[in-house]
């Protein structure tokens, strides 16, 4: 449950050690942002209310639908916004654990990568939810899911999806912070504009090609008197 946020911190650590600054996010134009909360959203209901029933459909149902929709949104979201640092990397990652979802109507997690993670497996075993279930002879595409046990203090199973994922995330905030990415392609929306940076100045909270320069860095030609 932590993992993600102690990735993000040690990005931004890494990124700080190689002279990267925050700041500049605030120049980052992302497309589609509202895929990305939804997608959040959405896998916070799964992680925090596993149980969850809809109109009498079972646990059993609406965690692995659940599930592949948050994948689903967060991989549209990355497709439109491909462009940033590590941005295909995280594409396939996603991509790779939607398909597993689906084809097993839920993640399917192996006994010994959860032993290695410190965890029983008979706790999952006895478990009545969907979102996870303990992998079986039954299920396809075993590879693409939870086999990959990390040990304690750590103490997560992980996809080889989700190896790519992380790891492209932290390389992407540290590439980010160093200024070393490209400029977003797309032109601004007309309806539903795309992040421009709240404090970032006004000549920056669009694409290139539309910008006019930079007041404080213009020259002047000619020759001065």
């Amino acid at each position: 449950m932590f993992l993600v946020p102690g990735l993000v911190v040690l990005a931004v650590l890494l990124g700080y050690v190689l002279g990267g600054r925050l700041r500049r996010f605030e120049n980052l134009r992302i497309n589609r942002w509202g895929l990305a909360i939804g997608g959040a959203v959405l896998t916070a209901v799964v992680n925090f209310a596993p149980a969850l029933t809809i109109a009498g459909i079972p646990d059993t149902v609406v965690g692995p639908v659940l599930l592949a929709l948050s994948y689903f949104l967060l991989a549209v979201f990355l497709i439109s916004n491909r462009w940033i640092p590590g941005g295909y990397v995280m594409i396939v990652g996603l991509l790779l654990n939607l398909v597993v979802v689906v084809a097993n109507g839920g993640m399917p997690v192996r006994a010994d990568a959860i032993t290695t993670s410190g965890g029983d497996p008979a706790v999952l075993q006895d478990a009545t939810v969907g979102k996870h279930h303990l992998m079986s002879d039954d299920d396809v595409l075993w590879h693409l899911g939870d086999v990959i046990g990390v040990p304690e203090p750590i103490g997560v199973v992980l996809s080889p999806g989700d190896v790519l994922l992380y790891g492209a995330m932290v390389y992407s905030i540290v590439q980010i912070m160093r200024g070393r990415r490209r400029e977003n392609p797309r032109p601004m929306a007309l309806w539903f504009p795309a992040y421009r940076g709240k404090h970032a100045p006004e000549y920056w909270r669009m694409p290139i090609r539309y910008r006019h320069p930079d007041p404080a860095e213009a020259e002047t030609s000619g020759t001065e008197p």
